[in-house]
């Protein structure tokens, strides 16, 4: 596989799959942009080599062919103010105008010598694409329409991708958070490149290197951080971590099918009654392989499901009738900190409460302090997983963290053992 950082992409057309999948106003305004942000390092290093750039994405879902509204055009204007905005001078991964990696061929920190211009075209395949891709000059960049305005994209269409390849000299995959999708741009694409002409982004190195450090390098003891709904969700990842991990800490909507499992009281809880015995079955395997497995002592409750509702303490085992556990309590928030400050190795994927509404947001809080605490004393934390991104950026930890993945389903199935296509392609 070709190392992105060594090599020159002086007078190549890089053809770059990036996931400018961002959540847009009814103003067609990005209202965030986090994973364009993620693409810029990678961008710049091969404009800063002499080499032109050519953008395919996908936003949104589009059903049936064009749809004003999923058109990529409207990102044109803010990836320009991006491309040419003053380098963040900190330097560290992650940071506001810096996301990803820095090399030593990456030009943040210095003002762009000239402006990019950034070029768009309303079509991803076919002539028009292709004279748009074949005209541009080193510096330049080009966005493509909307991938998915084609079904064979998510189909993985061969002929679809061979007319995409069309475009680029080489190609890059930067985009981790469609890594898990065997669509045409993502996976099958790569055939059409000699192996040393496809490679990993910058964003995509990093994202392989900080999941495979918690994989198979971890440093013990290793604290496993599992929140979210539902036990159904997480059963492979938590399956697959009881073969790495010293602790698992369960928390969120999941831990009371756990407790209920074991015969606690939940009142109106959040359970699976389906996923019972699976409940048990892994709190057996857990004790079988040495890992500790650690349940909230108690949770902050409430009367219904709403962010006014009234709320109150109680064991997380013995929940009054009519009341629902929305959040881990006082007692369980030093019972998990106090596991998470003397591990080495943190993965965290999934809240502890209902941290969208104030009155339950603490725990999840508490663990992503204890998380930047144990990071600030040498241990590696990864973080990853859509609300537990969104949780260290409200609370004003991801810069506190080791690395904060774009990629939540990709990286859930990375986590669960599995090959993803958009990494075995480029691998292979």
């Amino acid at each position: 596989m070709t190392s992105f950082s060594q090599y020159n992409f002086a007078n190549q057309r890089a053809l770059i799959r990036v996931d400018f999948n961002v959540p847009l106003n009814d103003k067609y305004e990005i209202t965030d942009d986090t994973r364009m942000r993620a693409a810029v390092p990678t961008i710049r290093k091969i404009l800063a080599d002499g080499g032109s750039v050519i953008l395919m994405s996908h936003l949104g879902r589009p059903k049936d062919g064009p749809a004003d509204k999923y058109s990529l055009k409207h990102l044109v204007p803010h990836l320009k103010e991006l491309l040419n905005r003053v380098r963040n001078l900190t330097g560290r991964p992650g940071g506001v105008d810096s996301p990803g990696p820095q090399t030593a061929n990456d030009p943040r920190g210095k003002p762009a010598d000239a402006l990019v211009n950034v070029f768009f075209v309303d079509d991803c395949i076919g002539e028009k694409a292709e004279q748009a891709a074949q005209s541009l000059k080193p510096g330049q960049v080009l966005l493509l329409e909307n991938l998915r305005f084609y079904k064979e994209e998510e189909k993985g269409d061969k002929t679809f991708a061979g007319k995409l390849a069309k475009l680029g000299t080489v190609y890059v995959n930067d985009a981790f958070g469609t890594a898990h999708r065997a669509h045409a741009s993502t996976a099958v694409i790569a055939e059409f490149f000699p192996k040393d002409k496809r490679m990993f982004g910058l964003l995509m190195e990093s994202e392989v290197k900080s999941a495979e450090k918690v994989l198979h390098q971890a440093k013990k003891p290793f604290a496993a951080i599992i929140g979210g709904a539902k036990v159904s969700d997480k059963i492979l990842i938590i399956e697959n971590l009881l073969e790495r991990a010293t602790d698992i800490i369960i928390g969120g909507g999941m831990a009371y099918t756990f407790m209920k499992a074991q015969g606690g009281k939940i009142g109106n809880s959040l359970c699976e009654e389906d996923r019972l015995e699976m409940a048990l079955g892994l709190l057996k395997k857990a004790e079988e392989k040495g890992v500790c497995i650690h349940l909230p002592s108690d949770s902050i409750i409430a009367d219904k499901f709403d962010a006014a509702a009234n709320d109150s303490t109680a064991p997380s085992n013995n929940i009054p009738d009519g009341w629902m556990g929305l959040d881990i309590g006082e007692n369980a928030c030093e019972q998990f900190t106090n596991v998470i400050h003397r591990s080495k190795t943190i993965l965290w994927n999934g809240p502890m409460g209902v941290f969208e509404m104030a009155k339950f947001q603490r725990g999840t809080k508490c663990i992503a302090k204890a998380v930047a605490e144990a990071t600030a004393k040498g241990a590696f934390s990864l973080v990853g997983g859509g609300d537990s991104v969104a949780a260290v950026n409200q609370f004003g930890y991801a810069d506190k963290v080791s690395y904060v993945s774009t990629g939540g389903g990709a990286m859930l199935e990375y986590f669960e053992g599995k090959t993803l296509p958009g990494i075995a392609a480029i691998q292979d």
